[in-house]
């Protein structure tokens, strides 16, 4: 498995860097989000409910694909962008 660190990045249409803040799991705002299969959204839920040992959860939301076999649509990818410092994707069954 590979873990990346969002806190640098390219611009896709440039090349050039793009400098980003740090996420703050924390307090930021984080969304959860179902790729739809089996079990992904008690996976995703898992997540929450461990996360609230140590942060509050009232801007922690669940999203989800419309299918498992396609990928994200641009509407989902743009709200998660606009909405969200982070997110964590349930990817397994």
């Amino acid at each position: 498995m590979r873990i990346i660190n969002p806190t640098f990045g390219l611009s896709a249409t440039t090349g050039s860097a793009v400098s980003l803040k740090p996420v703050n799991w924390a307090t930021d705002a984080i969304a959860l989000v179902s790729n739809s299969k089996p079990n992904a959204r008690e996976l995703l839920d898992g997540i929450r409910t461990k996360l609230g040992a140590f942060r509050p959860v009232d801007n922690i939301d669940f999203l989800a694909k419309n299918s498992a076999s396609q990928g994200a649509p641009k509407d989902l990818l743009a709200k998660v962008a606009a909405n969200y410092r982070g997110a964590l994707l349930a990817i397994a069954d």
